[in-house]
Protein backbone atom coordinates (compact mmCIF):
# COMPACT_ATOMS: atom_id res chain seq x y z
CA UNK A 1 0.00 0.00 0.00
CA UNK A 2 0.94 3.37 -0.92
CA UNK A 3 0.15 6.78 1.37
CA UNK A 4 -1.19 9.81 0.13
CA UNK A 5 -1.31 12.62 2.77
CA UNK A 6 -4.34 14.53 3.03
CA UNK A 7 -3.18 17.45 5.06
CA UNK A 8 -5.39 20.24 5.84
CA UNK A 9 -6.40 22.96 8.43
CA UNK A 10 -9.78 23.23 9.01
CA UNK A 11 -11.65 26.26 11.17
CA UNK A 12 -15.12 25.72 10.74
CA UNK A 13 -15.33 21.68 9.94
CA UNK A 14 -16.12 22.13 5.87
CA UNK A 15 -11.96 21.55 4.56
CA UNK A 16 -12.21 18.75 7.18
CA UNK A 17 -15.42 17.93 5.38
CA UNK A 18 -13.37 18.04 1.58
CA UNK A 19 -10.52 16.64 3.27
CA UNK A 20 -12.63 12.81 4.26
CA UNK A 21 -14.20 13.12 0.51
CA UNK A 22 -10.86 13.33 -0.92
CA UNK A 23 -9.44 10.65 1.40
CA UNK A 24 -12.24 8.12 -0.11
CA UNK A 25 -11.34 9.25 -3.47
CA UNK A 26 -7.49 7.92 -2.62
CA UNK A 27 -8.92 4.45 -1.64
CA UNK A 28 -10.95 3.99 -4.07
CA UNK A 29 -7.82 3.22 -6.16
CA UNK A 30 -6.26 0.02 -5.92
CA UNK A 31 -2.95 -0.25 -3.14
CA UNK A 32 -3.22 3.49 -2.21
CA UNK A 33 -3.91 4.62 1.39
CA UNK A 34 -5.05 7.91 2.70
CA UNK A 35 -3.41 9.60 5.46
CA UNK A 36 -5.13 12.65 6.93
CA UNK A 37 -2.95 14.89 9.25
CA UNK A 38 -3.79 18.41 9.88
CA UNK A 39 -1.91 21.69 11.65
CA UNK A 40 -2.15 22.78 14.83
CA UNK A 41 -3.73 26.83 14.75
CA UNK A 42 -1.39 29.23 15.31
CA UNK A 43 -2.01 31.94 18.56
CA UNK A 44 -0.47 35.27 19.63
CA UNK A 45 1.69 34.86 22.28
CA UNK A 46 -0.70 36.03 25.11
CA UNK A 47 -3.09 32.65 24.36
CA UNK A 48 -2.13 29.46 25.24
CA UNK A 49 -0.79 26.74 22.76
CA UNK A 50 -2.48 24.60 20.83
CA UNK A 51 -1.81 20.38 23.00
CA UNK A 52 0.79 18.40 21.38
CA UNK A 53 -1.56 15.74 20.21
CA UNK A 54 -5.40 17.41 18.88
CA UNK A 55 -8.03 16.19 21.71
CA UNK A 56 -9.89 14.58 18.05
CA UNK A 57 -10.04 14.32 14.89
CA UNK A 58 -6.67 13.74 12.52
CA UNK A 59 -3.16 13.61 14.29
CA UNK A 60 -1.05 16.90 13.93
CA UNK A 61 1.14 16.58 10.72
CA UNK A 62 5.19 15.33 11.02
CA UNK A 63 8.12 15.08 8.76
CA UNK A 64 7.98 11.83 8.36
CA UNK A 65 4.15 11.94 6.83
CA UNK A 66 5.83 13.72 4.18
CA UNK A 67 8.57 11.42 3.73
CA UNK A 68 6.46 8.08 3.83
CA UNK A 69 3.44 9.82 1.29
CA UNK A 70 3.55 8.97 -2.34
CA UNK A 71 1.44 12.47 -2.70
CA UNK A 72 -0.05 15.09 -1.19
CA UNK A 73 -3.52 16.93 -0.77
CA UNK A 74 -3.14 20.49 0.87
CA UNK A 75 -6.45 22.10 2.29
CA UNK A 76 -7.17 25.03 4.03
CA UNK A 77 -9.80 27.37 3.96
CA UNK A 78 -9.35 30.82 1.91
CA UNK A 79 -8.01 33.81 3.66
CA UNK A 80 -8.39 36.66 1.86
CA UNK A 81 -7.46 34.96 -1.27
CA UNK A 82 -4.34 32.71 0.30
CA UNK A 83 -4.28 30.10 2.69
CA UNK A 84 -5.01 30.61 6.44
CA UNK A 85 -2.43 31.05 8.45
CA UNK A 86 -1.96 27.67 10.34
CA UNK A 87 -1.11 25.97 6.85
CA UNK A 88 0.80 28.69 5.91
CA UNK A 89 2.80 28.28 8.87
CA UNK A 90 3.34 24.55 8.72
CA UNK A 91 4.76 25.33 4.83
CA UNK A 92 6.89 28.10 5.88
CA UNK A 93 8.70 25.43 8.07
CA UNK A 94 9.52 23.11 5.71
CA UNK A 95 12.88 24.46 4.53
CA UNK A 96 15.15 21.19 5.92
CA UNK A 97 12.00 19.03 3.35
CA UNK A 98 13.17 21.32 0.87
CA UNK A 99 16.33 21.05 0.80
CA UNK A 100 16.79 16.99 1.07
CA UNK A 101 13.95 17.01 -1.52
CA UNK A 102 11.74 15.15 0.13
CA UNK A 103 8.90 15.94 -1.48
CA UNK A 104 10.38 15.97 -5.21
CA UNK A 105 8.33 14.19 -8.21
CA UNK A 106 5.67 13.67 -5.89
CA UNK A 107 1.97 14.64 -7.30
CA UNK A 108 0.12 17.68 -5.72
CA UNK A 109 -3.48 18.94 -5.42
CA UNK A 110 -5.00 21.58 -3.44
CA UNK A 111 -8.27 22.38 -2.19
CA UNK A 112 -10.06 25.30 0.05
CA UNK A 113 -13.49 26.47 1.17
CA UNK A 114 -14.95 30.06 1.55
CA UNK A 115 -17.87 31.70 2.40
CA UNK A 116 -18.94 33.27 -0.84
CA UNK A 117 -18.77 32.38 -4.16
CA UNK A 118 -16.51 35.23 -5.02
CA UNK A 119 -14.22 34.86 -1.77
CA UNK A 120 -10.78 33.96 -3.51
CA UNK A 121 -11.19 29.99 -3.79
CA UNK A 122 -9.18 30.25 -6.93
CA UNK A 123 -6.35 32.49 -6.08
CA UNK A 124 -6.07 30.17 -2.49
CA UNK A 125 -5.57 27.17 -4.74
CA UNK A 126 -3.10 29.04 -7.00
CA UNK A 127 -1.25 30.65 -3.92
CA UNK A 128 -0.99 27.02 -2.38
CA UNK A 129 0.42 25.24 -5.76
CA UNK A 130 3.15 28.00 -5.61
CA UNK A 131 5.28 26.06 -2.53
CA UNK A 132 4.69 22.85 -3.82
CA UNK A 133 6.36 23.85 -7.27
CA UNK A 134 9.30 24.65 -4.93
CA UNK A 135 9.44 21.43 -3.60
CA UNK A 136 9.41 20.13 -6.96
CA UNK A 137 5.90 18.40 -6.95
CA UNK A 138 3.88 17.91 -9.84
CA UNK A 139 0.21 19.52 -9.95
CA UNK A 140 -2.96 17.91 -10.57
CA UNK A 141 -6.00 19.15 -10.69
CA UNK A 142 -9.61 18.77 -12.32
CA UNK A 143 -10.40 18.03 -16.18
CA UNK A 144 -13.49 19.95 -17.88
CA UNK A 145 -14.03 16.28 -18.97
CA UNK A 146 -15.85 16.03 -15.28
CA UNK A 147 -19.39 17.15 -16.32
CA UNK A 148 -19.43 19.33 -12.30
CA UNK A 149 -16.84 21.49 -13.51
CA UNK A 150 -19.59 22.57 -16.22
CA UNK A 151 -22.88 22.50 -13.96
CA UNK A 152 -21.70 23.39 -10.39
CA UNK A 153 -23.38 26.48 -8.67
CA UNK A 154 -20.74 26.08 -5.64
CA UNK A 155 -17.44 25.19 -5.44
CA UNK A 156 -14.63 23.50 -7.93
CA UNK A 157 -12.64 24.45 -10.22
CA UNK A 158 -9.91 22.95 -12.53
CA UNK A 159 -6.67 24.07 -9.73
CA UNK A 160 -8.72 21.78 -7.22
CA UNK A 161 -11.73 21.11 -5.20
CA UNK A 162 -13.54 23.43 -3.06
CA UNK A 163 -16.67 24.39 -1.04
CA UNK A 164 -18.95 27.96 -0.61
CA UNK A 165 -19.80 27.64 2.86
CA UNK A 166 -22.03 30.18 3.78
CA UNK A 167 -21.43 33.39 5.80
CA UNK A 168 -22.29 31.22 9.00
CA UNK A 169 -20.69 28.45 7.47
CA UNK A 170 -23.40 25.96 7.69
CA UNK A 171 -24.23 25.33 4.01
CA UNK A 172 -23.20 21.87 3.54
CA UNK A 173 -20.71 20.08 0.78
CA UNK A 174 -23.03 20.00 -2.01
CA UNK A 175 -23.39 16.88 -4.19
CA UNK A 176 -21.38 18.33 -7.02
CA UNK A 177 -18.82 19.50 -4.85
CA UNK A 178 -18.13 15.72 -3.28
CA UNK A 179 -18.09 14.72 -6.68
CA UNK A 180 -15.39 16.88 -7.80
CA UNK A 181 -13.47 16.34 -4.20
CA UNK A 182 -13.42 12.69 -4.67
CA UNK A 183 -12.60 13.09 -8.70
CA UNK A 184 -9.17 14.74 -7.15
CA UNK A 185 -8.37 12.12 -4.51
CA UNK A 186 -8.70 9.20 -7.24
CA UNK A 187 -6.64 11.29 -9.66
CA UNK A 188 -4.09 12.29 -7.38
CA UNK A 189 -3.49 8.63 -6.23
CA UNK A 190 -3.93 7.28 -9.71
CA UNK A 191 -1.14 9.52 -10.82
CA UNK A 192 1.19 8.81 -7.83
CA UNK A 193 0.55 5.14 -8.25
CA UNK A 194 1.96 5.58 -12.44
CA UNK A 195 4.41 8.19 -11.32
CA UNK A 196 5.67 4.77 -8.71
CA UNK A 197 6.17 2.50 -11.74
Amino acid sequence: MADILILYYSARGSVHQLADVLARGVESVPGMRARVRTVPRVAPVTQAAEPAVPPEGAPYVEPKDLAECAGLAMGSPTRFGNMAAPMKHFVDSLAGEWTRGTLEGKPAAVFTSSSTMHGGQETTLLTMMVPLLHHGMVIVGLPYSLPDLHSTRGGGSPYGASHVAGAAGDLPVSDEEKRLAFALGKRLAETAAKLSR
